[in-house]
């Protein structure tokens, strides 16, 4: 047990914030025993000084200046949980530049720049920890880089947004309609007043970049992979999917395909008897396959203020006992194996669900069919619902289509053809299956 403390700056005391405060100081004989040494918080910074919190940690300066943290030559480490992207680098710059080794929770600073700030801690001498960025309390990244270190990692599938997991679930479940969910969720603090990066799938990418950089050693930017969100949704399109046997979840996921790398974030029906499609509310799954382990499957709490709390303070302890460098070099190391090559999105395969509103009379079916035969499109299954399509002026059907096995690019050919139908009302739905 060593007589030397660590001291922490905590920069940012918002929800997270709060969460590692108590913590610190709730369990704080705990901490110590495991970390072999006493964590004392001894400086906050925050934005506004002026704002009511629910804690306030007793003895503990709390300042709005950064600069009370990199003049401070007794500060060890920051934790840092700042969001966003320009502050945020700012702050992590100068930190490691004075000399304080790093913890973050912002997965948006490390999609964006994880690399040169790795690069800057490493000519520093310094470590940054960023577990809490991925999913929340689930410990993918330290399983990533150090328990499979023996498995050459074939791919990645998870679940990586709580917010849309928990609305999708509140819909089918509860026989709701997307904003019923989406204004439940605001209410329950899952959703943010402004949800568009939790609902269009940019939240999830952002975490999937970290894991393929961490997995596979190959940056694919968010801008570069199929990417689509919930809000297209209806409570009809999971009806159906359930009853042919599937749960559509807002999949991430980034595999090797015949030596290529196939990435995505989008809604896609996945089968109701694998773990991904039984993973219910804000919760969190990553399911890693390894070359040795085969699949491993990490489930949890991937947000709110504990969990993530909870994944901070893993890295505090990592930090203190000496655990987080070697982590960091694995980090460090994985950059210099040589990329995958990425798949094209247009050559990535799979079965599709199609769903298309359309006028219900004569020949229409035949249109549709017509447009994906002639983009060698082979369907499977087809139902036509005509429940709940009747307006007052005229009558609708909606067309359910289960294609074969297809390319991403066959079937963007026929988007277009078919929302340009007559006969369709609005635009085409169109989701992978993860068969």
């Amino acid at each position: 047990m060593s007589d030397t403390p660590l001291n922490i700056a905590l920069i940012g005391f918002g929800t997270v914030g709060t969460g590692v405060a108590r913590i610190l100081t709730e369990e704080h004989e705990q901490l110590r025993v495991r970390a072999g040494r006493e964590l004392r918080l001894s400086r906050i910074v925050v934005r506004d000084l002026g704002k009511t919190r629910e804690f306030n940690p007793a003895d503990v300066p709390i300042s709005s200046c950064i600069d009370d943290v990199l003049n401070d030559d007794s500060i060890d480490l920051a934790v840092q949980l700042v969001g966003g992207t320009d502050a945020a680098l700012e702050y992590a710059t100068r930190l490691l530049g004075a000399g304080k080794d790093l913890i973050t929770a912002n997965k948006a600073l490390i999609c964006a720049h994880g690399p040169e700030l790795f690069q800057i801690a490493a000519d520093g001498g310094r470590t940054i920890c960023f577990e809490a960025a991925v999913a929340g309390g689930i410990p993918v990244v330290n399983a990533i880089t150090t328990a499979l270190t023996g498995n050459r990692i074939e791919a990645i599938e998870g679940i990586l947004n709580g917010t849309s997991n928990f609305i999708l679930t509140q819909m089918l479940s509860e026989n709701q309609s997307y904003d019923q969910s989406l204004s439940l969720a605001q209410e329950l603090g899952y959703a943010e007043a402004d949800p568009t990066l939790d609902v269009d799938g940019t939240d999830a990418a952002q975490k999937l970049v970290i894991l393929t950089r961490l997995a596979f050693s190959t940056d694919v930017p968010v801008g570069e992979m199929s990417r689509k969100g919930i809000d297209e949704l209806t409570l009809s399109d999971l009806e159906a999917a359930a009853s042919l046997g599937y749960r559509i979840k807002l999949l991430a996921m980034a595999k090797l395909n015949n030596g290529q790398l196939e990435t995505s974030v989008q809604p896609t029906l996945v089968p109701q008897n694998r773990e991904l499609a039984q993973t219910q509310g804000a919760d969190n799954i990553v399911t890693i396959t390894g070359s040795a382990v085969g699949r491993l499957g990490l489930a949890g709490a991937g947000a709110g203020q504990l969990p993530t709390a909870s994944a901070v303070m893993a890295d505090v302890v990592d930090f203190a006992t000496g655990r987080a460098i070697n982590t960091f070099k694995a980090v460090l190391r994985s950059r210099d194996q040589n990329p995958v090559e990425i798949l094209p999105q247009d050559e990535q395969k799979h079965r599709f669900y199609l769903r298309c509103t359309v006028d219900d009379r004569p020949h229409v079916l035949a249109d549709v069919t017509d447009i994906l035969g002639r983009h060698g499109i082979s369907i499977s299954s087809l139902l036509q619902d005509e429940s709940r399509m009747a307006t007052a002026s005229d009558q609708a059907a909606r067309l359910i289509i289960m294609t074969h096995r297809v390319s991403e690019g066959q079937m963007r050919s026929a988007d277009a053809e078919l929302d340009a139908l007559s006969c369709v009302q609005g635009n085409c739905l169109r989701l992978p299956v993860a068969d």
